[in-house]
């Protein structure tokens, strides 16, 4: 008899990405000298106060420093594999579920 292997549905899930990161991953170490903590800071002044929340700078860059570093050259490629990978989602700062934001980010 063939065995199927069923996904069980489940409301709940005990996941930890952190732990799903190695600890010698590249954007661990360059996680380690980023700082963009003063990027709302400095592009406070530059943002209009009416209209919706834009994406957050720190996610732009971040997912620009991704593309670079690892040679990503297309924005809908990006995307896609922020999207995918656990590394790219967590050096984000997504977690398992945050939503990628569209490529055309970028361009806007």
């Amino acid at each position: 008899m063939m065995g199927v292997e069923e996904a069980p549905a489940r409301l709940f899930y005990d996941f930890d990405l952190e732990a799903h990161v190695p600890a010698d991953h590249l954007l661990r170490e360059i996680d380690r000298f980023l700082d963009v903590d003063t990027i709302r800071q400095r592009l406070g002044p530059h943002y209009s106060h009416l209209g919706r929340p834009s994406i957050d700078p720190e996610l732009v860059m971040r997912r620009l420093v991704i593309g670079y570093v690892l040679g990503i050259r297309s924005e809908r490629r990006l995307c896609d594999e922020v999207h995918l990978n656990l590394a790219y989602r967590w050096f984000c700062r997504l977690g398992i579920d945050g939503k990628v934001p569209d490529h055309s980010t970028f361009s806007k």
